[in-house]
């Protein structure tokens, strides 16, 4: 049997899957949590990143883009634990405050 006629099958190539909305979404909310809108920003952040993570690790990929929705996820936490900080000290500075005017009359 001459096998050299046949045509050689080395099949398909592999599909690029499309980026994911939300990841995208994720992304950009994370990025805008730390300047235009902090609040807002980042828990939109972390909602759609979890949701992109759940739409790019699913069996099958639907969507790529799990690094957009993780990047998304961790920088709408910072922005979170920033402010919760900021919030903290803007309490302790109004109470050591009120205790020094109060201690000083």
């Amino acid at each position: 049997m001459d096998q050299s006629n046949q045509p050689i099958n080395y099949g398909t190539p592999p599909t690029s899957l499309p980026t994911s909305v939300l990841a995208i979404v994720s992304l950009v909310a994370g990025i805008l949590g730390f300047g235009v809108f902090p609040l807002i920003g980042s828990i939109a952040a972390i909602v759609t990143g979890y949701l992109a993570r759940q739409e790019t690790r699913s069996v099958p990929p639907r969507a790529s883009g799990d690094g957009m929705a993780t990047a998304g996820i961790i920088m709408g936490i910072v922005q979170l634990v920033l402010g919760i900080l900021a919030v903290c000290c803007f309490i302790a500075y109004f109470v050591f405050v009120i205790g020094y005017v109060s201690t000083s009359q």
